[in-house]
């Protein structure tokens, strides 16, 4: 199996690269959140999970182990195959999807394009216990804090904001123990 490219990057689109690595170019399907992170660099790494198909031979591509990592998770749970598992990359990032899984917040993740009521609450279900064991950054994502950030991101997103313009107003204004409220107001004055 292919863990990884390591290579230059010939084509980039919002869902997949060419990598040529040694001569030979790889086709990779991508998140839109790789998309970003990847930028314009000539050269590249990218973590790869192949999917063998009967009629196919995949490669969908990631920025960062751990995204790969919350791949692998998602197209375990008996719905969610590759095409669907990158739609939710490409919606949230990891730490979001963990942080709705975590607290059972259906509603984020039946806000994903594809993903129905009992769908989510299966990702819920089975997703639940493995979200603890995965290593994300130095700072416990379910700690309080980051659930106002969150439910303050998703609103802002809900009512039209960039989701990135979205981040950066609250993270200028996050000192630590803001209420929901008071990052929302804040990021507004601020978008």
């Amino acid at each position: 199996m292919i863990a990884q490219l390591n290579g230059r990057l010939i084509e980039k689109n919002p869902t997949n690269l060419v990598v040529d690595c040694g001569g030979v170019g790889y086709f990779v399907k991508i998140s839109l959140n790789t998309f970003s992170a990847i930028g314009s660099t000539e050269n590249i790494k990218v973590y790869t999970k192949m999917i063998v198909r009967e009629d196919a031979q995949l490669l969908y591509g990631f920025a960062e182990t751990l995204e790969r990592e919350m791949f692998n998770h998602l197209i375990s749970v008996s719905g969610i195959g590759p095409n669907t598992a990158m739609i939710m990359l490409s919606s949230l990032v990891p730490e979001e999807i963990a942080n709705a899984i975590q607290a059972e917040d259906v509603k984020t993740i039946q806000s994903i394009k594809g993903i129905g009521a009992k769908t989510a609450q299966r990702v819920i279900i089975d997703l639940k216990d493995k979200m603890l064991k995965m290593a994300f950054s130095s700072e416990n994502i379910f700690n309080s804090n980051n659930t106002n950030h969150f439910d303050a991101l998703t609103a802002l997103v809900s009512l039209g904001f960039d989701k990135k313009a979205a981040e950066k107003a609250i993270d200028k204004i996050s000192i630590g123990e803001e209420s929901v409220e008071q990052l929302i107001k804040g990021a507004l004055k601020i978008l």
